[in-house]
């Protein structure tokens, strides 16, 4: 059987018919017996533009039994409803045929909400309390303008029906917050923030209830639309993608051929064991850690190991679940499947570096560490002093929130996000996403750059190196076996060689090349030991025609920008290294040209991983760069991170900052935005910190109304907010 003829499934779609609206006629009996549709998830990795969307979606639409195609491009996914018997093997052949590399994904894996509701939640809260705060601050305005009695009491009474139900609802962030915090015996930043916003209308009601000059719910609903703006801001630099360790887990095939007693059956990964029989078809993943019992083809392990050549796979071939096999049917033993193959040990690898990550400290956590007993001291404090000096409960307690409100870290809160905000639309612009908060104040303290080869300093998409060295004629003889396979050398040929030579009896020998008839004479292309060809030293495949052998080399080209990234690095006095799992001499090749020198080549994923926790241990802060499965866990494990948006779903999920362009050469402005922003971030938390030691003193001495505090306060945060844009 060949590839097209295992992919060629039929599907029946029953008739339709008036009568089988009002009477349940055979048919539509047994196809209401029929398994329940199928939800497909796919990875797209390619996808990136609107025409990428429509292609994927409309290509889908023309499957018979595929009922609907939606497209996530800011997930790079498509979500698949189909009848029962169509499975992702069916789609992914499909998909390639369309020009979009696939992968299957588990949603039962993948079952984290995808909408942001965090963020959708603060900003209505945000809304609210914007809305809120413009028409209580117009009835202040009538009551500074003279209203006076029964009038003010008015419009104290109108503000408190404004302002009571809006901190209310719009403050529950922080009141969630303070007591989770009171409750593990701590006080974090919103205890402060929780307690200003509680006796500012708290005090306001006291004085609405005894028709007192002052209220001050304006104070209350300002405060909290100044904070709720800064944790929305917060919230929105700190929007990363879900773990890596779910995406990388989602990338394992759900699902398995078993073969028992020659009968092939679909089953759950879950229901194999060791010893279990998997047939795995052309163009399908790996299921599972095994050995090759029967079959010839070959396995694309660049996912995996980075290496760019795909590897052969005979009888007694060690395969690893989310490798891809390419040319010819396989008969695969298990050794391990699940929960102990390869993917989900590397899975393990990256939940375990992803959670040592989260040990960073943000400059705004260290600072509130010592500023929030500090502040509650001085509150505290300023009461019971004027309580002993007045007697007056009233006025020591207006002091007192005067001071809590003066000393609320709203301008600290606003110090980071502001400023990470700011550089990162600067960045965006560049062509670099900030997928996290705090990684603009890491990018800023690196010293050392680990880069990955194929796919990251390289495009990750063999071209061949030497057509014009090589008669036409041969060229298109080669066009015309290319065009019969899937093969990535196979294919890179297709699409640069336009003229092709008609080739009949085409034949595809699985793990060694494709045959066929040329003007009645045998052609081939492929391996050179297939051939009998001698090899050369770069990427290669072989055409033999006539008896005579041609080598069609290969070359990775280099990505836009690698070589201004890497000099810029290095004269920044940054310490500079390749770390690659392909062969020796494509990397020994690239490091020479680029210039580095410090490379190593075939390093496995924990091998990477090793070697960033070794760099680290010696007090390195170390940048990674890389692009697929292999580079995962060093993603993760590395100070800081960034990936291309070509790369595979899980690197981009693992890394700190996604590059959404080709050219590379914007890392290095990235590096030098990093270390302005923290300046920035330094600045903020000066100007807050002179602004405090200007206004304290005189909220402690009862020169200041809660009012004029919450006045002052917003001024600090509006300071600090303008000194975050001169990064644009």
């Amino acid at each position: 059987m060949t590839w097209a003829e295992e992919f060629d499934v039929g599907h029946v779609t029953p008739s339709a018919c008036p009568a089988c609206a009002v009477a349940p006629s055979a048919e539509r009996l047994a196809v209401m017996t029929k398994p329940a549709p199928a939800r497909l998830m796919l990875s797209l990795p390619t996808a990136h533009c609107a025409a990428c969307m429509s292609t994927v979606e409309n290509g889908l639409m023309k499957v018979p039994g595929v009922a609907s195609a939606r497209v996530n491009l800011t997930q790079r996914r498509v979500s698949v409803d189909a009848a029962a018997d169509i499975t992702a093997a069916d789609l992914i052949p499909i998909l390639a045929g369309l020009g979009y590399e696939a992968h299957e994904l588990d949603p039962g894996l993948l079952s984290v909400t995808e909408t942001d509701r965090q963020g959708r939640d603060l900003l209505m809260r945000l809304g609210v309390a914007g809305f809120a705060m413009m028409n209580v601050m117009l009835l202040s305005v009538a009551v500074w303008s003279g209203a006076a009695d029964a009038t003010r009491d008015l419009f104290h009474w109108i503000s408190a029906a404004i302002a009571l139900p809006t901190v209310i609802f719009a403050g529950q962030p922080f009141f969630k917050s303070a007591w989770a915090s009171l409750r593990a015996g701590r006080l974090g930043m919103d205890v402060p923030i929780s307690l200003a916003i509680i006796l500012a209308s708290s005090i306001s009601l006291y004085e609405t209830l005894h028709s007192g000059v002052h209220a001050y719910f304006d104070a209350a609903v300002m405060l909290t639309f100044f904070l709720l703006a800064g944790r929305y801001l917060d919230h929105r630099t700190r929007a990363v993608a879900r773990s890596a360790a779910q995406e990388l887990a989602a990338l394992e095939v759900p699902r398995a051929l078993r073969v028992l007693n020659g009968v092939e059956e679909l089953v759950a990964i879950s229901a194999l064991k060791v010893g279990d029989v998997v047939r795995v078809r052309p163009g399908g993943r790996m299921p599972v850690d095994g050995i090759v019992m029967e079959g010839n083809s070959e396995v694309d392990r660049s996912l995996l190991t980075g290496e760019s050549l795909p590897a052969q796979a005979v009888p007694g071939t060690s395969v690893a679940a989310g490798e891809i096999n390419l040319t010819g049917p396989l008969l695969v033993r298990v050794l391990a499947a699940g929960r102990d193959s390869s993917l989900h040990r590397m899975a393990d690898l990256v939940a375990v570096a992803e959670s040592a990550k989260t040990h960073y400290t943000s400059l705004a956590e260290r600072a509130a560490r010592a500023y929030s007993p500090l502040v509650h001291v001085l509150s505290f404090g300023a009461f019971g002093f004027w309580l002993w000096q007045t007697g007056d409960f009233r006025y020591a307690i207006n002091i007192s929130a005067a001071v809590l409100i003066i000393t609320c870290p709203c301008a600290l809160g606003l110090a980071v996000p502001a400023v990470v905000t700011a550089a990162s639309g600067r960045l965006f612009r560049k062509g670099l996403l900030i997928k996290d908060g705090t990684a603009l104040e890491r990018l800023a303290e690196v010293d050392c750059v680990v880069f990955d080869k194929t796919g990251t300093l390289t495009m990750g998409t063999p071209k061949p190196a030497n057509l014009n060295d090589l008669p036409p004629a041969v060229l298109a003889v080669a066009a015309g076996l290319a065009n019969a396979s899937l093969h990535p050398l196979a294919v890179a040929l297709t699409k640069a060689q336009e003229g092709r030579a008609e080739v009949t009896d085409l034949q595809e020998v699985p793990g060694y090349g494709i045959k066929g008839q040329w003007r009645g004479r045998p052609v081939r292309l492929g391996r050179a030991e297939w051939l009998g060809a001698a090899t050369v030293a770069e990427t290669a495949t072989y055409l033999s025609v006539d008896g005579e052998t041609y080598a069609i080399r290969f070359a990775d080209s280099l990505r836009p920008g690698a070589e201004t990234a890497v000099a810029a690095m290095q004269k920044a006095g940054l310490r500079v290294m390749l770390l690659s799992g392909d062969a020796e001499s494509p990397v020994a090749e690239l490091a020479q040209r680029l210039g580095i020198g410090e490379w190593a080549s075939g390093k496995l994923p924990e091998e990477k991983l090793a070697t960033l926790t070794r760099l680290q241990a010696q007090g390195h802060k170390v940048l990674m760069i890389g692009d697929g499965l292999n580079d995962t866990a060093a993603l993760a494990g590395a100070y800081v991170s960034i990936s291309p948006a070509s790369a595979l779903d899980a690197a981009r999920t693992a890394s700190d900052i996604v590059l959404l362009g080709q050219d590379m050469a914007p890392v290095a402005d990235a590096l030098r935005i990093a270390r302005q922003a923290t300046r920035r971030i330094r600045e903020n938390f000066a100007l807050s910190g002179g602004y405090n030691v200007i206004a304290v003193p005189l909220a402690l001495m009862g020169l200041a109304t809660p009012l004029m505090a919450a006045l002052a306060m917003s001024l600090s945060s509006i300071t600090v907010s303008l000194n975050a844009l001169r990064l644009r």
